[in-house]
């Protein structure tokens, strides 16, 4: 539900994305950890970054195929081809070359594919091997095993909240909360760091070539020099972005999120939209009440 003074009239505006899903494995923690770490970073926001990656959850060894503890990863971008491009190089820089890791295809039974292993199988210089299913490439521990491709769905990016406080600890534990409530969900990623986003962003600027630029609305202090959007005595806002396998992913997500987000200190919650210029389609806050 919507907290006192919460902005019922509000819409998250998100997007139709395209995802690839990893099942990640290692021998232990530490390179589970590592592998996670790596896969994951400089993956924030498709602004600036090549994917919006993050963890959907970690795996039990009973719920991996080879019986290790593992990480689901989801990626999101606005194209297939490129969406399967970033995911593979990531794959190349980071997974292939952490040690006892091994990758498996999260969506098995997509039609659309991207080349994984017929892309990176090109590191084996020649020595790699195709297997049922994928390729073996020969490196310094042994083999390497890559599935031959990976599956690509249709997901929803964007989903998002913004949460003004009197306090800049007020808003940012609530942001903390909201972030912890989504993030156990299956089929969703909060790709920013530790799930809250603290410069959140409008489509354009006045910057030629710039495709995104600091939302002002949301900033307190500029408050008193542009039409802001935030309560009279803000003194920050957060912002947690939510990316899902579907629109009911999403708009679950972001209703648990403000479920928990309640607390000392918060304002208001309420989200971000540009007219249609980002994306179609509209989440109304208050369509998220149970």
């Amino acid at each position: 539900m919507t907290p006192a003074g919460g902005d019922r009239e509000a819409y998250a505006e998100a997007f139709d994305a395209r995802y690839a899903r990893l099942v990640v494995t290692a021998a232990d923690e530490h390179w589970l950890n590592a592998a996670v770490t790596a896969v994951t970073g400089y993956g924030a926001s498709v602004i600036g970054c090549d994917a919006e990656v993050g963890v959907e959850r970690r795996l039990s060894p009973d719920e991996t195929r080879d019986g290790r503890p593992g990480a689901a990863i989801m990626a999101f971008g606005f194209a297939a081809k490129k969406i399967g491009h970033a995911v593979a190089n990531r794959i190349g820089q980071c997974l292939l070359t952490c040690p006892t890791v091994a990758v498996f295809d999260g969506l098995p039974e997509a039609n659309d594919r991207a080349p994984l292993g017929d892309y990176l199988r090109y590191f084996g210089d020649g020595h790699e091997q195709q297997t049922n299913g994928g390729w073996s490439l020969p490196i310094m521990e042994g083999k390497a095993m890559l599935p031959t491709t990976m599956g690509v769905g249709r997901g929803v990016a964007g989903g998002n909240l913004i949460f003004a406080g009197s306090t800049a600890d007020g808003a940012l534990d609530a942001a903390r909360r909201a972030g912890d409530a989504s993030a156990p969900l299956p089929g969703v990623v909060t790709p920013f760091p530790g799930g809250v986003c603290r410069s959140g962003s409008k489509v354009g600027s006045r910057y030629k070539d710039l495709v995104a630029s600091t939302n002002e609305a949301y900033c307190p202090t500029l408050a008193d020099r542009v039409e802001t959007k935030l309560p009279a005595g803000a003194k920050a806002a957060y912002e947690v972005i939510i990316d899902g396998e579907s629109e009911a992913a999403v708009r679950d997500a972001m209703r648990r999120a403000i479920e928990a987000a309640p607390g000392e200190g918060l304002l208001t919650i309420t989200a971000a939209s540009y007219g249609g210029q980002l994306g179609k389609i509209c989440i109304p806050l208050s369509e998220l009440d149970r």
